[in-house]
């Protein structure tokens, strides 16, 4: 999975949904491991501390799980995943349907446009 990170957001709220996206595709699937904190800061080109506080958070969700001796692993509750997966989804039409609005275009309109585009 490519890191290409946006300058008008904090890295760690990237490496957040990064990471959850990764969990959502297959890349890091229910129980298994996660890299290390160093691992997954090298191949991202970010500080340790700004990956470990993006770690810390997706544990703080309940996404990951951290073993004393074996390092973190993706969740195994299916439903949390799946959770995640319609708040992510919502998130993506809401910020669509704000931007279409943006331009001037009501939502019925641009319900007619993805129709339109999709057939």
């Amino acid at each position: 999975m490519d890191w290409i990170f946006r300058k008008d957001r904090p890295i760690y709220a990237q490496l957040i949904e990064h990471l959850q996206r990764g969990v959502l595709t297959g890349a890091y699937p229910p129980g298994s491991a996660v890299p290390s904190v160093r691992a997954l800061a090298l191949e991202a080109e970010v500080n340790p501390n700004t990956m470990q506080k993006a770690l810390a958070e997706l544990e703080a969700q309940g996404l990951l799980r951290t073993h004393r001796t074996a390092g973190r692993s993706v969740t195994e509750d299916e439903e949390m995943i799946g959770g995640l997966k319609e708040n992510l989804a919502s998130a993506q039409v809401e910020a669509f349907f704000d931007g279409m609005k943006a331009i001037g275009i009501s939502e019925d309109e641009a319900v007619k446009w993805i129709r339109e585009v999709r057939n």
